[in-house]
């Protein structure tokens, strides 16, 4: 008897064999790989009012690179962090901005926390019946199970009418916390042999409070933790209807799908390591860096192991420093110019200066390496994965969650998009493909 292991290992020859595709041909075709061009530039796929993104700028009727800029509703991230220094916690406002297009007053964002509040609540033994159950090492799939499972309590599941969408997409916002720290703890506990600690949420509390508070056991947190945590939430919450999983969220919602199903489509996009699990990477990367280089304000011999990591003869050898470059930005990300110097802080605040040196010498090295060993389109520099998983470890945060804690942040923007998307279109995104298939002639299954 054949095991269907034993014989996918045989037949996978066969996928390699007829579904492989010559490169060569999306150039003679005209076709855009990833639905960009060489240049960066993306496809035109859509229209939107939620954030803009702007990497480049014209100078004469000439592209040029230049510092990124990332606007939320025509507001430069910049501002709102800046606006922000004496309300300390502004993520509940940048989701509000997203949802409705401004910015709210005292009144308005009071209200918008209390439904954020009121809903931040699963049906009774959900948390047992559910997230405690079949516990995995892999957070993001435990979070798109609860969230199909959650379509099953909702009698108005199908219900496309927009206040209902609103309703479910609030709901969500305000349980994406609970499901990703519960379910660690789940995982933690009977994968691990570790405590369990299902800690209610406090509803005076921020979500960036919150998650620190039921996540750790003795339920404390500094105002800095918090405070570094939130700003991290906000710069994540939204990136343009074209990051892979925005777009994955507008897909499914043209086909006229139910909230959960369109989030949860956009939690299978997330996951993947080109996209949310960027930051872990990072991560793995810099453990490998660490065991190689001895002193780490020693840029020589940084830039050395560096070479070896471009050069395919170290760490995992896909000839790739993580955390460099971005799709779209070309001399600079501005999350990450924004996020630094909170990094610092907590850095310092945490004792944690040698590693935050590291960082900063390859943050200058590896741009230099890069160009100097490829053809380079556009400029070359770190984006915000590069520094967001140093701020999670140095706030104790296990890495099984780094990539829940971007989904914490983008259902903000998945929502707003999801919105948008049933406000302004009403046509199914459907592109095209060329196909390279060719006549052949039936062979009856005797003869072949």
């Amino acid at each position: 008897m054949i095991s269907i292991t034993d014989y996918t290992d045989e037949q996978v020859k066969l996928c390699v064999k007829n579904d492989q595709i010559d490169k060569k041909l999306y150039q003679e075709y005209g076709v855009k790989r990833g639905l960009r061009d060489e240049q960066g530039q993306g496809v035109l796929t859509g229209l939107t009012n939620i954030s803009q993104i702007t990497a480049f700028k014209n100078v004469n009727g000439e592209k040029i690179p230049c510092d990124g800029e990332l606007l939320y509703r025509g507001y430069n991230v910049r501002d709102l962090v800046n606006g922000a220094a004496d309300k300390r916690f502004i993520f509940e406002e940048g989701v509000y901005l997203l949802l409705f297009g401004d910015l709210p007053d005292n009144e308005q964002l009071a209200k918008f926390r209390e439904a954020l509040n009121n809903s931040m609540d699963f049906p009774t033994n959900f948390t047992r019946d559910v997230i405690m159950k079949a516990p995995r090492v892999d957070i993001m799939n435990s979070m798109t199970r609860s969230i199909l499972t959650l379509a099953c309590y909702d009698d108005r599941q199908d219900d496309l009418s927009l206040s209902n969408v609103l309703r479910q997409c609030i709901m969500l916002i305000s349980n994406f916390s609970m499901m990703a720290v519960y379910g660690y703890h789940a995982y933690n506990h009977y994968d691990n042999n570790g405590r369990m600690y299902i800690h209610r949420p406090d509803s005076n509390l921020s979500i960036a409070e919150n998650f620190l508070r039921m996540l750790r056991p003795d339920k404390s947190f500094t105002e800095l933790e918090a405070r570094v945590l939130d700003i991290a939430l906000l710069l994540h919450m939204e990136h343009g209807g074209g990051n892979n999983s925005t777009f994955t969220t507008r897909v499914v919602t043209s086909s006229g799908s139910d909230t959960y199903s369109s989030i949860a489509a956009a939690m299978s996009s997330l996951k993947g390591r080109k996209h949310g699990g960027a930051n872990l990477q990072v991560m793995k990367m810099m453990d490998d860096i660490k065991s190689h280089v001895s002193d780490f304000g020693d840029e020589e011999e940084i830039a050395s192991y560096l070479d070896k990591i471009l050069n395919k003869q170290a760490y995992d050898r896909q000839g790739l420093i993580y955390g460099m470059g971005h799709a779209v930005y070309s001399l600079s990300d501005p999350r990450e110019q924004v996020f630094r110097k909170f990094v610092e802080e907590l850095a310092h605040d945490k004792g944690k200066d040698k590693d935050l040196m590291l960082y900063e010498n390859i943050e200058k090295i590896a741009p230099m390496l890069i160009a100097k060993e490829r053809k380079i389109y556009k400029g070359v520099s770190p984006n915000v994965d590069f520094y967001s998983g140093f701020v999670y470890e140095m706030l104790g945060i296990p890495r099984e969650l780094y990539t829940p804690l971007f989904a914490i942040a983008r259902i903000a923007g998945w929502s707003a998009h999801r919105m948008e998307e049933l406000v302004t279109t009403d046509k199914i995104i459907r592109p095209a493909y060329k196909s390279l298939v060719t006549d052949r002639e039936y062979v009856p299954r005797d003869l072949r």
